[in-house]
């Protein structure tokens, strides 16, 4: 694989000591990992990469999830449902609109 066409990130709340703290980690951030990994290979986006991050500080919105190099932000990202929503918006090159945190657009 070459250099990523998109970089899903997804705040896992680690803080420099390692341990993880915050609203996203509580509410599950990183059990979604391989949910959205297998999504990835079973709708052919092989372009695509997914990553956890350190605390993304903007927890009063999380979990959150960021898509690159597009700068979109997602908020509540608490569920299969809506992990499918911005999986759907990122295949039709559009934005997941009712959970979107920030975009560049």
């Amino acid at each position: 694989m070459g250099v990523p066409k998109n970089h899903i990130l997804v705040c896992a709340s680690f803080r420099p000591s390692g341990e993880p703290k915050g609203k996203c980690h509580r509410k599950g951030s990183i059990n979604f990992l391989p949910y959205i990994e297998n999504e990835i290979i079973d709708r052919g986006l092989s372009d695509v990469i997914v990553s956890s991050t350190c605390c993304l500080k903007m927890c009063d919105d999380g979990p959150i999830m960021v898509i690159y190099p597009e700068n979109i932000w997602y908020k509540n990202v608490e569920s299969e449902e809506v992990i499918d929503e911005i999986l759907d918006a990122l295949e039709n090159g559009s934005v997941a609109k009712s959970h979107l945190l920030y975009s560049d657009d």
